[in-house]
């Protein structure tokens, strides 16, 4: 009888067959693919921008000694060199709340590599378990470079956390991945101009 071929046996094995490889996918699910099926619907938030590309006009009179714009709102920092032939763009993390968020119009004072950090005293306040000093490396909050700007505290940095990048995360500052500030600090000079928006 096994050797008997039925039509109606072979459609039926056939159309379960089909079932099964087709619902397969659906069982061979591990997590990291529910996440990401999460993450497309909206579910699950990634710390992704969603950013775009700026001209430099609406916000600067000139470009000289480069210019930088911070847009909270999409969490992206642009820069545009002072001959205007560079232009980049990167992710940024921006401040826990708005009584953390300065806006308006700055200026980088000082650029430093290898970046020392002390909580200031409103953070000493917010987390008296917070050290009260951490040198430079890889606990150090601020990354691997720093640009500080003349509003006191405030400085766009680097940092060790990329979860923080594209996220409300900062107790103020304006941070980027290790590498981007880099590449930020090697372009910008004393004096470039800052916009926070």
């Amino acid at each position: 009888m096994a050797d008997v071929k039925s039509p109606f046996l072979n459609r039926r094995l056939f159309l379960g067959g089909t079932a099964a490889a087709v619902a397969l996918p659906a069982f061979a699910q591990n997590d990291a693919d529910t996440t990401e099926f999460r993450d497309r619907v909206g579910a699950v938030r990634r710390n992704a921008s969603s950013f775009r590309a700026l001209d430099w006009q609406p916000y600067f009179d000139n470009t000289r000694n480069g210019a930088i714009l911070v847009d909270l709102s999409s969490r992206a920092l642009h820069y545009w060199g002072p001959d205007q032939t560079t232009y980049k763009l990167f992710p940024t993390s921006v401040p826990l709340s708005e009584d953390l968020t300065r806006r308006g119009r700055t200026k980088v004072v000082r650029k430093v590599e290898g970046p020392e950090w002390r909580p200031t005293p409103a953070m000493k306040k917010r987390n008296p378990d917070w050290p009260d000093y951490v040198g430079p490396g890889p606990e150090n909050p601020l990354g691997t470079h720093a640009l500080y700007l003349s509003w006191t505290y405030y400085r766009i940095h680097g940092t060790h956390d990329t979860r923080k990048i594209g996220r409300r995360s900062s107790n103020g500052c304006i941070g980027l991945y290790n590498e981007h500030i880099s590449e930020l600090f090697a372009l910008s000079k004393v004096g470039t101009q800052v916009l926070v928006i």
